[in-house]
């Protein structure tokens, strides 16, 4: 979210606000003038973060066939747990996607929160934010002490039942000085970081609480230093940290410099930038685990600062990086291995499971990425041949309306969006009759007989959700049991958020010029 608000450009004395509601009242007699509707797919976007909340629910919740659940959580080992965000279509709450879920809802208002206020979301955003840092504070028990999961997988996936009939284990796992998780305490520490930039404005106490989570966080990762998955070995089948914990403690070094602007941050990116591999690793995907792509593009919009001078050359190697990576979405490295696959319907393609992932994370760079390039007059310059910020911010954009309906298979991938979307996903609670509708308790099999199998559409919309998505050929099918392509997750709809909101932004902007230039 942008420190000044920026003043709205005038049409013949008009505000651009006014403007883009006076349009939006003629859109409705000029059909397909606006091929997606970006507005609605942010609110959606945003409703989807209310179905995934754990604990006991707000009286604004607007998901309303969720109930509390998870209300025990913590409790056989002393700590408060209540709370968080289930991570996909099962009840554990596992603390590195959760958090990288929440650094990219962040940094997606620190870019694009004007956009995202002029929407009218921004309250949601922030809710959303805070639902998952108000679990970090107490998941951050000591210094040096962070609960990790909540659940367990294994004996979660014996089960399909609504969250508010959990039967399974909630035991709760830990990293502290003797089990090290650097991983997991960086990817914290920066979704914190990130959080106290978006909130110190409007909630300078708890900005400064966020601050001082994320820089106990970060101390305690840096020095007691290792693999979560390692010290919480039932996380290994689900969430492994196969990239290790460099990417994450660079990652959160950089978003606690953002956040305070002190120096010893920024040196700590740049004097570990080769033995940690930030300038090393060229990388084609930016994931939960994998973080040097969001990272290397974070360090290259430091070049522009005046004050970074010394760094200048550090800093240029890191930006080398992050333009291998958004060549490789633009097909534009040499060699195929270095270069993102594409369907024949020009998704970016990764990888078989849920590889939507992939494409929200990418979207979201490259939209960053050509907003950099516009602001600082640049273009880049890949292998294969020389891109403007232009092309860059339109490939992101047919990625996002490939996501919205413009596929081979004509279907919206995000759920509750359109006219046609998937209707069975792979999802307990939406699954099931709602808890609301239905008290009466279903049983750990009793779902699976009565409802995983049924070939009905789900009786819950799982609205703002991004499933996994189609296989490479562009194939995508509508059943529950096919996890692969119809699970959703937290992290994969939190980067589209900004998206949606900058999207929405150009296309009024221009729906508008159209629309006074033709008077």
């Amino acid at each position: 979210m942008k420190e000044k608000k920026q003043p709205q450009p005038h049409y013949g004395g008009v505000t651009r606000r006014y403007c883009c509601l006076l349009f939006a009242a003629f859109a409705t007699l000029l059909p397909g003038i606006r091929a997606f509707d970006y507005a609605d797919a942010l609110s959606k976007s945003l409703l989807y973060f209310e179905a995934q909340r754990s604990g006991r629910l707000p009286y604004n919740q607007r998901i309303t066939w969720r109930d509390h659940s998870g209300l025990t959580d913590g409790l056989e080992q002393g700590v408060d747990l209540v709370g968080g965000y289930y991570d996909a279509g099962d009840h554990v709450k596992f603390g590195l996607p959760m958090a990288f879920t929440v650094t990219m809802l962040s940094w997606g208002v620190i870019e694009f929160g004007d956009q995202i206020a002029d929407a009218g979301e921004l309250e949601h955003a922030f809710e959303a934010i805070k639902w998952g840092t108000d679990y970090f504070i107490k998941a951050h028990t000591s210094a040096n002490v962070l609960w990790a999961e909540v659940g367990d997988g294994d004996t979660d996936h014996y089960c399909w039942q609504r969250p508010e009939d959990m039967t399974t284990s909630r035991q709760a796992y830990k990293i502290d000085e003797h089990n090290p998780g650097s991983d997991l305490a960086g990817e914290t520490a920066a979704a914190m970081a990130a959080a106290s930039i978006v909130f110190r404005q409007t909630n300078p106490h708890y900005s400064h609480l966020l601050l001082h989570h994320a820089q106990q966080l970060f101390e305690f990762g840096d020095r007691y230093r290792g693999k979560y998955d390692g010290s919480v070995a039932v996380v290994k089948s689900y969430y492994a940290s196969v990239s290790g914990y460099k990417d994450e403690l660079l990652w959160a070094a950089l978003w606690l410099y953002k956040a305070t602007d002190n120096e010893n941050y920024l040196n700590y990116v740049i004097k570990n930038a080769n033995e940690f591999g930030g300038i090393g690793w060229a990388i084609t995907e930016f994931s939960w685990d994998v973080k040097y792509a969001g990272l290397q593009i974070l360090a290259s919009k430091l070049l522009v600062e005046d004050n970074h001078q010394r760094h200048h050359l550090m800093l240029e190697r890191y930006q080398s990086k992050a333009e291998h990576y958004v060549c490789s979405c633009l097909n534009k490295n040499n060699g195929s291995s270095n270069n993102v696959e594409r369907t024949p319907g020009g998704l970016l393609y990764v990888r078989q499971w849920n590889n939507m992932q992939y494409v929200s994370t990418a979207a979201f760079l490259l939209t960053i990425y050509s907003d950099y390039l516009k602001e600082s007059n640049q273009s880049l310059h890949c292998p294969a041949g020389a891109s403007d910020h232009e092309e860059i911010f339109n490939f992101a954009k047919s990625q996002v309306d490939y996501i919205l309906g413009s596929n081979p298979m004509n279907i919206s991938y995000l759920v509750g969006y359109g006219a046609k979307y998937p209707t069975r996903v792979h999802h307990r609670g939406a699954s099931i009759v709602s808890y609301k509708d239905n008290k009466g308790f279903i049983g750990c099999t009793q779902g699976y007989d009565n409802w995983y199998g049924r070939l009905e559409p789900n009786p819950n919309v799982l609205v703002g959700a991004l499933v996994g998505g189609p296989n490479y050929e562009d194939n995508f099918s509508d059943h529950r049991g096919n996890y692969m392509q119809t699970e959703a997750c937290t992290y994969n709809t939190a980067p589209l958020v900004g998206v949606f909101a900058k999207m929405l932004e150009l296309e009024d902007q221009k729906s508008i010029e159209d629309f006074v230039a033709s008077y």
